[in-house]
C-alpha cells in the first residue's frame, strides 16, 4: 500500500531539490515511473502535477535554448568575467589581454559578451566579459537567460567587483548565477585595489565565503600575473612542456590533470602514442631528473617530457 500522499510529496519535492535541466527532467520521469497509476484521488493529483512539473520543464529548457549566445570556443579553456554594472570587467579584460574594447566610467557599456585571448604561462585561455548582471537576470530581465547561457559553457568564472564599492550588487550576481544551478570553479577579482584598503578587501572577502578573493590593479603588473595564475589552477589543465634533442620548446602542452606520458604523447601526434616505448621526465612527478617512465607514469604541472617511440 502507498504511503500517504503528503508524505510522499514531500519526498518528491526533496528529490527535486537542486535540480535543473536534463537532471530534473530525468528525475522527474523517474518519480512518475515510480508512482501508482491511480485515476483518481490524491495520487492522481501527485502524478498529474508530475506530468505538470515534466512538461514545465521542458519548456524552459526550449526558452534556455532559443535565449542563448553562442561563444566560439578558443584556446585551452574558456573563462568568464562576470560582475555588476561597471565592475572593472572591460578595463581588466584590455589588461589582461591586451586587445582594444570599449571602456566607459558607467553602466552597461558593454552589452554582449567581449571575447579575448589571454596568455598565461604561454598557454592560450579565452576570457570573455559577460555584460553586468541584474537583479532578475536568471527570469530573463537584461537579457540574463543568455549571459547566463554562457556562463553555463565556461570551464571557470571570475567574479569582478570594485574593491572599494558595496557588496550589495556582487551578492545579486551570485545570487543569479545560483538561482540558474550554475556550479564552475570560480573566485573573487577584487578590481581597483591599488585604490582600495586592506579592510576593503577584507570585507568584500566576508562578502563571498568559500569564493578566494584576488586583488588586482589594471597598473599592477604583480598582481595580473597572479590573477592569471589562480584562474590557472581553477581550469583543470596542467602545463607540460616537451624536450626533444635537448632542447625544451617555449610554448607547454594544455593536458587534463590526471594525465600520462602515454598522453602526452598522442597530444602531440597519434603515431608517436602507437610507437611509444618510454619517456624521460623532468620536474614534480620525476623521482630524479630526467627519471624513465612508462606510459602509464602521471604528469604534474610544470613537467617537461621527453617521449621515445620506435
Amino acid at each position: 500500500m502507498p504511503m500517504p500522499h503528503r508524505t510522499q510529496m514531500a519526498l518528491i519535492k526533496r528529490r527535486l531539490t537542486g535540480k535543473l535541466g536534463s537532471e530534473r527532467l530525468h528525475e522527474l520521469r523517474s518519480i512518475l515511473e515510480d508512482l501508482p497509476d491511480y485515476k483518481n484521488g490524491p495520487y492522481a493529483d501527485i502524478r498529474k502535477w508530475v506530468v505538470n512539473q515534466i512538461e514545465a520543464t521542458r519548456a524552459r529548457a526550449r526558452v534556455v535554448q532559443r535565449d542563448s549566445i553562442a561563444v566560439r570556443r578558443e584556446g585551452a579553456a574558456q573563462v568568464a568575467l562576470v560582475g555588476p554594472p561597471n565592475a572593472g570587467k572591460s578595463s581588466l579584460l584590455h589588461a589582461l589581454s591586451d586587445v582594444q574594447i570599449k571602456i566607459g566610467n558607467y553602466a552597461f557599456t558593454t552589452l554582449r559578451p567581449v571575447p579575448a585571448l589571454v596568455r598565461i604561462g604561454g598557454v592560450l585561455v579565452q576570457f570573455v566579459e559577460i555584460p553586468g548582471l541584474i537583479e532578475g537576470a536568471a527570469d530573463g530581465r537584461g537579457g540574463g537567460r543568455a549571459l547566463l547561457g554562457v556562463l553555463r559553457g565556461a570551464d571557470v568564472i571570475v567574479f569582478c567587483h570594485e574593491a572599494s564599492s558595496p557588496v550589495d550588487a556582487l551578492l545579486t550576481v551570485q545570487r543569479e548565477v545560483n538561482i540558474s544551478g550554475i556550479d564552475r570553479p570560480a573566485l573573487l577579482a577584487a578590481t581597483k585595489a591599488d585604490e582600495a584598503s586592506p579592510g576593503d578587501i577584507e570585507r568584500l572577502g566576508r562578502s563571498a565565503p568559500g569564493l578566494p578573493v584576488v586583488p588586482v590593479s589594471i597598473i599592477d603588473d604583480a598582481s595580473l600575473e597572479a590573477l592569471k595564475e589562480q584562474v590557472w589552477a581553477r581550469t583543470g589543465l596542467l602545463r607540460i612542456y616537451l624536450r626533444r634533442d635537448r632542447e625544451v620548446a617555449e610554448e607547454p602542452l594544455a593536458m587534463p590533470v590526471g594525465s600520462s606520458v602515454h598522453d602526452v604523447a598522442g597530444a602531440i601526434h597519434k603515431d608517436l602514442a602507437v610507437g611509444f616505448r618510454f619517456a624521460r621526465v623532468w620536474g614534480a612527478s620525476a623521482q630524479f631528473e630526467g627519471q624513465q617512465v612508462g606510459r602509464g607514469h602521471v604528469v604534474r604541472e610544470g613537467d617537461v617530457v621527453e617521449v621515445l617511440s620506435e
